[in-house]
């Protein structure tokens, strides 16, 4: 598995995915041979596979790409990471940021390569729950810190433009392991997500 993200759509797969997008548009009610609609088909395909992207990512190669032995034992924050899923039960977006720290037992990565682990497992078809603690895992698995804590605010297309078309809710998810399962250090970081740094 790769570390890169996407740069060229597999030809096959692409021309599969707008056959069977083309039929959908049709069966929708739509003329797919319409103007405005005929490169629609391609276009989905293409869009899916970036949005999906995530399967032929590897978190823990990403991780190690930028893995760096430091004597350091402090709380590393990165936080508002932007974040755009899709809900497997709908195929309807979900977006929002998510707020990572970890503190090192050793070894520490590259800031960036934290925001990048939120694209291999957002990428995909999730739900929140599992997106949450994915990330948790990826990072304590690779680097074995002392701690990890993720917390993700996000808004769910699915709730917003149907059903209970609720526009203004907010979902939140929490995953905490090692040192941050003590009160104290988990107080700390919801705090230091919540207000502004000076």
């Amino acid at each position: 598995m790769s570390y890169q993200r996407i740069e060229q759509y597999d030809t096959e797969k692409t021309l599969e995915l707008a056959n069977a997008y083309k039929q959908i548009i049709g069966l929708l009610g739509e003329n797919p041979e319409r103007e405005g609609l005929q490169k629609t088909p391609e276009r989905i395909a293409k869009a899916m596979q970036y949005l999906t992207q995530g399967y032929d990512l590897d978190a823990k190669a990403i991780l190690e790409s930028a893995k760096f032995h430091e004597d350091v034992s402090e709380m590393i924050i990165v936080k508002d990471i932007e974040l755009y899923s899709m809900c497997e039960h709908h195929i309807l977006p979900f977006y929002g940021k998510a707020h990572i720290a970890y503190i090192p037992n050793g070894y520490i990565t590259g800031l960036s390569k934290i925001a990048r682990v939120v694209d291999v497992f957002s990428r995909r078809l999730q739900v929140q729950e599992r997106l949450t603690e994915q990330i948790l895992n990826a990072i304590k698995d690779t680097l074995n810190p002392l701690g990890v804590a993720v917390v993700i605010e996000a808004s769910h297309l699915c709730m917003m433009m149907r059903g209970v078309s609720k526009q203004n809710s907010v979902t939140t998810t929490s995953a905490f392991s090692g040192a941050f399962e003590k009160n104290e250090t988990r107080s700390e970081f919801l705090k230091l997500i919540t207000n502004k740094l000076h």
